[in-house]
C-alpha cells in the first residue's frame, strides 16, 4: 500500500516559527513532525510514499530527497494554491492505482496509530478517529457502531467526542467523488466534503478507532505538550560526546555526536541535545527541553520544558521556561522569558488560549543583553532587539527594538 502525506500548508497559526519552514518540518524531540510520521510508516512496512508539497517545498525536499535516507522511496508531487485537502489528494491521482492511506503531515503519530487502522479498514473509505473529551475546533464522526453517518467540521455542539484525525484509507474511486466535489463556503474543496457525499450516495464509509498516539498541534505552543509526551517515550542514546568531570547528567537523556558537556553544568532528563553543542559550564538543563545542532549554552543559563532549534546561542545567566526558540538565533546574556497560565494570545483578530507559554521566537534574530519577554509576547524574524528592552507586544519580521 503506497501512503500519501499532506505536507502543503503553511501552518498559520504557528507563525513566526512557520514563515520559514512549513508546519511539517517543525521540530519535536528535535525531529521535523514529518519525520515522526515516515519513520511510523516505515515500521509498518509503508515505504512508497508520495509527499504533497507546496509552501517552503525546497525545506522539505532538500531534507528528505528520495527517503533513501530514511528506509523509504518518497516522490514529491506539488499543489500549486493550497485550496482543500480534496484538491491535494487529487494530485496524486495519477500516481495510484490501489487502495492507499492518506496522513496529514502536521499531526504526531506513531506506528501503532497507522497499523490499527489498516487492521481496521474495511468498506469503500476508512477513516481513523480518536476519543477527545473537548472536541470545539476540531471535526468529529458521528456513528452507528463502526458505521459512519455524517462527518462535521469544527463542531460547536457536543454531538461526538469521536474526532476525526485526517488518517483515511481510500480506493482509487475517490478521485471521481473529488471531480463532483463542490468548493465550500471557505473557498476549498474539502475531503471531508467527498466523503459526506459518498455517505449520502450510500457507499460504505467505515470508522476505526484508535487508542495509539495522535497528537495535533494547532498552535506553535502545543508544539511544547507534544515535546514533553514524545520526551517521556524515547529510547535515549550517548553518541561520541564529551562529559567533563564535575559535570552532572541524570535521567533519560540523549547527547550528539561531538557534543560537549562542561563541569558544573546539570542535566536532568528527558531531555535531548543535538551534535555538536556546548553546554554550560554551570548550565543547567531541565526535563521536556531539546536543544538542536550546533546550538551554544553559555555559562549558567537555566532552560526547561522548551525547544531549542540549531545553531542558537543562549547567552549567560539567562532563564528560558515554555518556550520555543526558532534556528539561527543570538541571544545575549540575562535574557528571561516570563511565563504564564491559561490565558488568551490575540492572533490576527482571534483570541487563542495557551495553556502554559513563555515565548515563542522565530528564526535569525539578535537578542542583546538583558532583554525580558512577558508572557505570549512574540518576536518574528530577522529582528534585532537591543540591550535593556521588555518585550511587551509581538514583535513583527525586520523590527530594529531600542
Amino acid at each position: 500500500m503506497k501512503a500519501v502525506i499532506l505536507g502543503a500548508g503553511e501552518g498559520l497559526r504557528c507563525r513566526p516559527l512557520t514563515l520559514t519552514r512549513s508546519k511539517v518540518m517543525l521540530p519535536v524531540a528535535n525531529k521535523p513532525i514529518l519525520e515522526h510520521i515516515i519513520d511510523a510508516l516505515f515500521k509498518c512496512s509503508i515505504n512508497d510514499i508520495i509527499m504533497v508539497v507546496g509552501y517552503k517545498k525546497e525545506r522539505i525536499m532538500d531534507h528528505f530527497r528520495d527517503g533513501v535516507d530514511f528506509g523509504v522511496n518518497i516522490t514529491y508531487v506539488e499543489q500549486n494554491g493550497q485550496i482543500g485537502t480534496a484538491h491535494a489528494i487529487k494530485q496524486v491521482s495519477s500516481h495510484v492505482d490501489d487502495a492507499f492511506i492518506v496522513l496529514n503531515g502536521d499531526n504526531i503519530i506513531e506506528a501503532g496509530t497507522i497499523s490499527d487502522i489498516l487492521a481496521g479498514r474495511s468498506g469503500d473509505v476508512t477513516i481513523l478517529t480518536v476519543v477527545r473529551e473537548h472536541t470545539e475546533g476540531y471535526g468529529v464522526v458521528v456513528s452507528e457502531k463502526n458505521k459512519v453517518m455524517n462527518i462535521i467540521e469544527k463542531t460547536t455542539e457536543d454531538l461526538s467526542h469521536n474526532v476525526n484525525t485526517g488518517t483515511y484509507i481510500f480506493n482509487p474511486d475517490i478521485f471521481d467523488y473529488i471531480e463532483a466535489t463542490s468548493i465550500s463556503e471557505t473557498g476549498e474543496y474539502a475531503i471531508t466534503d467527498t466523503i459526506q457525499q459518498m455517505i449520502d450516495d450510500g457507499k460504505n464509509v467505515n470508522m476505526v478507532h484508535s487508542e495509539a498516539m495522535w497528537l495535533d498541534a494547532v498552535h506553535s505552543w502545543d508544539l511544547l505538550k507534544a515535546n514533553a509526551y514524545l520526551l517521556d517515550r524515547f529510547e535515549p542514546t550517548v553518541n561520541d560526546c564529551t562529559i567533563e568531570e564535575g559535570a552532572v547528567v541524570r535521567g533519560r537523556v540523549s547527547i550528539g555526536q561531538d557534543t560537549v558537556i562542561h563541569p558544573g553544568s546539570f542535566i536532568l532528563g528527558p531531555v535531548v541535545i543535538g551534535k555538536n553543542c556546548e553546554i554550560g559550564p554551570n548550565a543547567v538543563v531541565l526535563p521536556s527541553t531539546t536543544i538542536g545542532n550546533y546550538s551554544i549554552v553559555e555559562p549558567s543559563a537555566l532552560i526547561k520544558n522548551s525547544i531549542i532549534m540549531h545553531d542558537v546561542r543562549v547567552g549567560a545567566f539567562s532563564y528560558i521556561s515554555n518556550s520555543i526558540l526558532g534556528a539561527h538565533n543570538s541571544i545575549g546574556s540575562h535574557f528571561i522569558t516570563e511565563t504564564k497560565e491559561n490565558f488568551f494570545i490575540e492572533m490576527k483578530g482571534i483570541l487563542h488560549i495557551a495553556a502554559k507559554l513563555g515565548t515563542v521566537i522565530g528564526d535569525g534574530n539578535n537578542i542583546k543583553h538583558k532583554v525580558l519577554t512577558e508572557p505570549g509576547k512574540m518576536i518574528s524574524t530577522g529582528c534585532s532587539i537591543a540591550s535593556g528592552v521588555n518585550v511587551s507586544r509581538y514583535i513583527p519580521r525586520n523590527s530594529k527594538v531600542f
